[in-house]
């Protein structure tokens, strides 16, 4: 499990992004910028995405439905991340969740895959979706997502772009 406990003492931003498909938008990489820890959660579709997102801070990535190749291969479908106090677990596709999330100790579930993003609190765990920063689908915004850990708190806010580089 990756850890930034012993940061604990300042109030973290951990940037989210999911379904890149490929492409990293100069909007997203702006927002990220300044995040103690990025989460990808799935279908980057080029690991030249995740080697641009590690320049900005380390990265904790999962295999979405539509990673393939050797590169694909070395991700897990699921991980887990403590910042500070709070257990984030990451998946890409939220109806393959292998894990009862409060159970586990976790207090943050973040997925991808439908490209909506979503916040909600569901028994006492901090669901978020960040939405896709890819190429856009149907009518869903182009966003991104962050969380701010303060101690044991966590909360989370979505941004979407908009704009000529976000169709």
């Amino acid at each position: 499990m990756a850890s930034l406990s012993d940061e604990a003492a300042r109030m973290l931003r951990v940037g989210l992004i999911s379904d890149t498909h490929g492409l990293l938008r100069p909007e997203a990489k702006k927002y990220l910028g300044g995040s103690d820890y990025i989460v990808h959660a799935g279908d980057i579709c080029d690991p030249r995405v995740l080697e641009e997102l590690a320049a900005l801070a380390p990265v904790t990535a999962v295999r979405g439905n539509n990673d393939f190749g050797a590169w694909a291969e070395r991700l897990k479908e699921a991980e887990f991340l403590q910042a500070g106090e709070v257990v984030i677990y990451i998946v890409h596709d939220l109806s393959q969740l292998a894990i009862e999330p409060s159970a586990a100790g976790v207090h943050v579930v973040v997925s991808g895959h439908s490209h909506k993003p979503v916040v909600e609190h569901r028994q006492g765990v901090l669901y978020v979706n960040p939405g896709s920063a890819g190429p856009r689908r149907f009518k869903l915004p182009i966003a991104a997502g962050e969380l701010l850990i303060d101690g044991a708190a966590v909360s989370a806010r979505i941004a979407e772009f908009a704009g000529h580089n976000a169709s």
